[in-house]
């Protein structure tokens, strides 16, 4: 067992209130699990079995959920697609992976469009070293719609630079209620934990404005009828109020981006149990990088002008607002963090913001084995210098010390605990008995 003994301060990601940061504890780590919770015990005898590790000036919080994560995205020039949709993809997605977890804290992350269950097999045998994954597979989109990256001189057979159809991911464009059933149907049968789809146009659409419905009614609607039959709650990518209002009406859980969100459709989500995912942080990222064609930049700033209100109108109609990083441009993965440090800037709390990554983001993906430090939970923690708790900025200033996945230590920060690397993990995986 490990004691980490006399942590200076700790959130235990259980709510947005003061009652869930703590100063001075122990907490006792076994198994990869969290055994327990409890004040700092300064004559505490340990025996030989069980090592003590310092914490007196750290501060701990839960690993962080990224409820909008693209593993296979890292850039929207041609040649990031390309490369994305070679023999060398897995090596990138790798990286990807890896950097998320090890640089940017993220010990769980809900992917919405374009990794497979593949990947997530990766990771979850070790073979690949990043955040555990829930997946969507495919973004779900109308032809002409928001994931339908073909663009204007497409013709039969052609494949799409972003996402192709391949082993593990049917393809995303689907037209009329049965063919959206079908494509369901296929995305289950793939292994996805959720469905995703596109109810609106988007910053990054290839073409037209940002305005307008991509699906109908009934197609929304066979969509997520098919999903509960599977199990399955849907996300959609919806920016404006009409593609909100589409998602809300007709059976949608967690509606992401949300540019467009009033008063009244802040309530009828709020009605039909709806979560949002705003993705402060990538709007910021668009209008600063630049990373975008011009027409998408315009589309940027329209979007941009609405969205903090967006955010302060889910807030204020009682909305669970998830974190999600949404990192589709180079230099966001690893940096993951920053979402945070985006919700405040759009009116959260800083605890609203940290509670948005961490429990509530784990009960609403139905990973509710982590986000919490408490008895029984995964032991997903981070190790920090300075009052991240009040001012996650300190993250993208060399804060985050440690990374803990199930027990064991990425970073090697900490002494005393177990460490896993890429090469530790590769050895063990080699020498493994075969069946």
């Amino acid at each position: 067992m490990i004691v980490l003994s006399n942590i200076e301060s700790l959130y235990d990601g259980a709510s947005a209130d003061q009652s869930a940061v703590h100063h001075r504890v122990d907490l006792y780590v076994e198994g990869g699990r969290i055994r327990r919770l409890a004040p700092h015990d300064p004559a505490l005898a340990l025996g030989s079995e069980h090592r003590k590790v310092d914490c007196s000036t750290l501060t701990v919080t839960p690993g962080l959920i990224d409820c909008h994560e693209h593993v296979t995205l890292f850039g929207t020039q041609r040649l990031h697609h390309e490369i994305m949709s070679s023999p060398a993809a897995m090596l990138y997605v790798e990286k990807i992976l890896y950097t998320t977890l090890v640089d940017g804290g993220v010990t769980t992350g809900r992917d919405v469009g374009g990794a497979t269950h593949l990947m997530k097999r990766m990771v979850d045998s070790g073979a690949m070293l990043g955040p555990r994954l829930k997946i969507a597979i495919s973004m779900l989109s109308s032809t002409g719609g928001h994931g339908d990256f073909l663009g204007p001189d497409r013709c039969h057979a052609t494949l799409s630079p972003v996402w192709p159809a391949g082993p593990g991911r049917p393809s995303n464009l689907v037209d009329g209620p049965w063919e959206c059933r079908k494509r369901v149907r296929e995305i289950a049968g793939c292994g996805a934990d959720l469905i995703k789809l596109c109810t609106s146009a988007g910053v990054a659409s290839p073409s037209g404005g940002i305005e307008g419905k991509a699906f109908s009614a009934e197609e929304v609607r066979a969509i997520c009828d098919e999903a509960a039959n599977y199990g399955l709650r849907v996300a959609a990518h919806a920016h404006t109020r009409s593609g909100i209002h589409l998602a809300i009406e007709n059976g949608v859980h967690d509606i992401q981006h949300i540019s467009f969100l009033d008063d009244e459709l802040a309530e009828m989500a709020h009605a039909r149990g709806c979560t949002v995912t705003p993705t402060s942080w990538v709007l910021d990222e668009v209008l600063t990088s630049g990373g975008l064609p011009p027409a998408s930049m315009e589309k940027a700033r329209h979007v941009a002008d609405a969205h903090r209100r967006a955010v302060d109108n889910a807030r204020r109609g009682g909305l669970p607002i998830l974190a999600g990083s949404d990192p589709f441009l180079p230099g966001m993965h690893g940096r993951n963090y920053m979402e945070l440090v985006h919700l405040i800037k759009d009116g959260l709390s800083p605890r609203e913001a940290w509670h948005s990554a961490t429990g509530l983001a784990a009960r609403a993906i139905a990973q509710e084995d982590t986000g919490t430090i408490a008895e029984g939970k995964r032991a997903d923690l981070l190790f920090c210098k300075g009052n991240v708790i009040d001012d996650p900025r300190l993250l993208d200033a060399s804060a985050l010390l440690e990374v803990m996945k199930d027990g064991e230590g990425y970073r090697g920060f900490l002494e005393g605990i177990p460490q896993r690397t890429f090469a530790t993990n590769l050895h063990a995986k080699l020498m493994a008995p075969t069946a």
